[in-house]
């Protein structure tokens, strides 16, 4: 699927972006649950297990920030997730033996949505090595006013960086005092059915839209099979767990229960590890780069 210089583009700057992967009637189909779930959010008055609300929701001016776990919600979402369109790119990059991980569909409504801070995935669920990757598929075209991705290229080759505030972890880096220059940043944009990838460990957030359309990402989340969790959070198949169930997250190639254990950079997300979404968490921080000052 990928091409040499993708995938040298992919370990040098720890992101990538693929134009024109989901099409036809998978994208369509995609829109349209999407736009049935985003419907379905004004009879909530409240965040669920399937919806995750802004503060100014209503009925009439619904505001979704992410639609929960959206593979276990429709199997449009699940169907995209096992296909070969998105899992041999997966492979091209951390190798044929494939853990699904998570997903989330994060939205931002036609008037500004909620920003997101930088931050590192791996800052969340450090895991025994770090070949886990973010597949970003955009359900509606993505310009540079749409409250874009935006990374740090090359950030995945440097530290973790410390996502706590007094004590206790809030998902996001203070800009005060991240140690990364954030002029450098690349927005990735792209038409309806693009896609974007980043690694684990690559500085990324997203500003508010300003462009009056909405724009929904659909991100699905991967691990080469022989990465383990080092924490268990609560939406992970417990360690302890039959491993039968483990075994259903593989997605492409073998499971193993033999970790391979790489020298990389850890910071524990306790205390305060996932509790909540990131935009809960995100709602302590002093110093943003996004959001107005608090």
């Amino acid at each position: 699927m990928l091409q040499k210089h993708q995938i040298a583009h992919y370990e040098e700057t720890g992101y990538l972006v693929v134009e024109d992967v989901v099409k036809g009637e998978t994208l369509n189909e995609l829109r349209g649950v999407t736009d049935a779930f985003l419907e379905q959010a004004r009879s909530v008055s409240t965040s669920n297990d399937v919806f995750d609300l802004a503060e100014d929701h209503t009925p009439e001016k619904p505001k979704v920030n992410r639609i929960r776990e959206p593979h276990r919600q429709h199997p449009a979402y699940s169907a995209l997730m096992r296909s070969s369109t998105v899992l041999d790119i997966v492979v091209d990059l951390i190798g044929p033996n494939i853990r699904f991980d998570h997903s989330k569909l994060n939205c931002k409504p036609v008037d500004g949505g909620a920003t997101i801070e930088w931050h590192q995935d791996w800052a969340f669920y450090p895991q025994t090595n770090d070949d886990m990757l973010s597949i970003n598929v955009m359900l509606d075209d993505c310009k540079a006013d749409s409250g874009p991705l935006s990374v740090i290229p090359g950030s995945h080759m440097g530290p973790i960086f410390d996502h706590h505030h007094d004590g206790w972890f809030v998902g996001s880096i203070n800009p005060a005092t991240a140690g990364f220059d954030s002029s450098s940043a690349v927005a990735l944009i792209g038409p309806a059915g693009s896609l974007t990838v980043h690694h684990v460990r690559t500085v990324h957030g997203s500003p508010e839209s300003q462009s009056g359309r909405p724009r929904s990402l659909l991100n699905l989340n991967y691990a080469a099979a022989d990465t383990w969790p080092l924490l268990t959070p609560e939406r992970s198949v417990p360690l302890t767990a039959d491993p039968d169930s483990f075994e259903t997250l593989i997605v492409r190639g073998e499971a193993t229960i033999v970790p391979r254990l790489a020298s990389v950079p850890v910071r524990l997300p306790v205390p305060g590890a996932m509790l909540g979404s990131i935009f809960q968490q995100q709602k302590t921080l002093i110093g943003r780069s996004f959001g107005a000052e608090e």
